[in-house]
């Protein structure tokens, strides 16, 4: 299959933007808008300087540098016609852990103005409680007695601005590119308090130099496994370290507040608003919440790839009910938008089988995504008394999940939640079903004290821990 090469001579490409974590997604979502933008010649000072922070990104640090930053974005189509691209966008790459000073001075640099983030929503260091930013954990305490010899993204990006200020280089973005509700507004909340509690002048500064837009992202993009990377190879006749897929479906809109300019990118799709709020809620309440509703089923029924999930017609009509009666009636449409259309085009982009994503990436952190995904719906539905049999069913299945790590099928299994707290493990191993009700990604509402949750949350508990999730499904569509 041929490959669509960029068209820009990327040594004409200069970066005004820096972003940090450069993941799948950014790699598949903001690099590839950007590596369309670039083609205009006025554009092209908007080239991407990735950073990665973390001891775990020296393979992908490593493999991107070996071919000269450039990479494979396979786009898989719904009709079973894929597009492969070839990405130059990303001009540089910086890895703190080996060069520290040149991410502080990359930050600080006048050439950059807008920083991107996609840290992952349990990356802004909020409390579960409060939701508001931890000051206590021991990195953060570190980072703000040290702010020379910085560990954390905040403590960074507070340095990188200090040196920024202090060198009278300019105001500059900072854009969240999160699945977060009003992700800027987080954002702002965690990297302020963050340089208040360090640096009351630099904070000063703060207010008036930096600001904060809120962003929706959307494009399905899977983890790449090393089987991946040989079946993307083989269909692009690569040698490729670093290849991402993607689903055909991509969708970025942004409150423009740009303090310091921006690329146009509009040209290539992007929508810009003065509120994203209506594109915010339907995206959360919908897409991501529906992921989160069929992922721990799913995974308990034994699916491992969410594409063959959605060819079991209970997991669709699951899905499917859940949109349409709990989750619809709270979520006003976007102007020039289709709800009834949008609701069915994520059925179809569940069930791309050239994407086939991965149950686990689904299930992966649900402590970080429960607050931000289930939570705010739940607790309407709860005040207006509404019908809670499958949000119900959630929760027992994700208590399932967590405690017995087995599946339908006797198949046994890992779990992966970075952000969970030793008071969440001792809840989840509690022999009392109503103990769960107590974890951190529950906190914004006193589950115990709805009785008509409580009592069929309950019953499905027994349910699945004797019949299976698969038979308690049938029972409730």
């Amino acid at each position: 299959m041929s490959i669509q090469a960029y068209q820009y001579d990327s040594k004409n490409i200069q970066s005004g933007i820096l972003h940090i974590g450069v993941g799948n997604f950014h790699r598949a979502h903001q690099q590839f808008y950007t590596n369309e933008l670039l083609k205009y010649e006025d554009q092209q000072h908007w080239g991407i300087c990735g950073v990665c922070l973390l001891p775990s990104d020296e393979k992908i640090v490593t493999n991107l540098r070996s071919q000269h930053l450039d990479y494979t974005l396979t786009i898989c189509g719904r009709n079973g016609k894929d597009e492969i691209h070839n990405i130059g966008s990303l001009t540089e790459l910086i890895w703190g852990i080996e060069d520290p000073k040149a991410v502080i001075n990359k930050i600080a640099n006048p050439a950059i103005k807008i920083i991107t983030l996609t840290i992952t929503e349990g990356g802004y260091n909020l409390d579960k409680e409060t939701n508001a930013f931890n000051l206590n954990d021991e990195k953060i305490k570190y980072d703000l007695e040290n702010p020379s010899s910085p560990t954390t993204v905040f403590g960074f990006v507070a340095e990188g601005l200090r040196k920024r200020k202090e060198d009278g280089n300019g105001s500059i973005t900072i854009l969240s590119c999160d699945n977060l509700q009003h992700n800027g507004n987080t954002a702002k909340r965690a990297f302020t308090t963050f340089i208040e509690a360090q640096d009351k002048e630099l904070a000063e500064w703060v207010k008036t130099n930096v600001t904060f837009p809120n962003s929706m992202v959307d494009r399905i993009t899977p983890a790449t496994t090393p089987e991946d990377v040989i079946r993307l190879n083989e269909k692009s006749g690569t040698e490729d370290k670093a290849p991402v897929y993607c689903e055909d479906f991509t969708q970025w809109v942004i409150e423009d507040q740009f303090i310091a300019g921006r690329p146009a990118w509009e040209k290539v799709g992007v929508e810009f608003t003065q509120d994203v709020t209506a594109f915010e809620n339907m995206k959360l309440s919908l897409l991501n919440a529906s992921h989160t509703l069929l992922s721990y089923p799913s995974f308990l029924k034994g699916y491992r790839k969410v594409d063959e999930a959605m060819q079991d017609q209970d997991i669709i009509k699951l899905v499917r009910n859940f949109m349409d009666i709990d989750i619809t009636p709270y979520v006003p449409a976007p102007e020039n938008t289709d709800l009834e259309k949008y609701k069915q085009t994520l059925i179809e982009r569940f069930s791309n089988h050239s994407v086939s994503d991965q149950v686990s990436r689904l299930c992966f952190d649900g402590v970080s995504k429960f607050p931000v995904y289930i939570m705010p719906n739940l607790i309407k539905m709860i005040n207006d008394d509404k019908d809670l049999i499958r949000v119900a069913f959630l929760f027992a299945s994700y208590r399932h999940y967590l405690k017995y790590k087995v599946d339908d099928k006797g198949h046994s299994y890992e779990v992966a939640e970075p952000w969970i707290t030793e008071n969440d493990e001792k809840l989840i191993s509690s022999d009392n079903a109503i103990d769960f009700l107590g974890l951190s990604a529950f906190k914004s509402i006193d589950l115990k004290e709805s009785e008509s949750f409580i009592q069929v949350y309950e019953r499905f508990v027994s349910e699945i821990k004797n019949q299976g999730a698969t038979q308690v499904l049938k029972s409730i569509i």
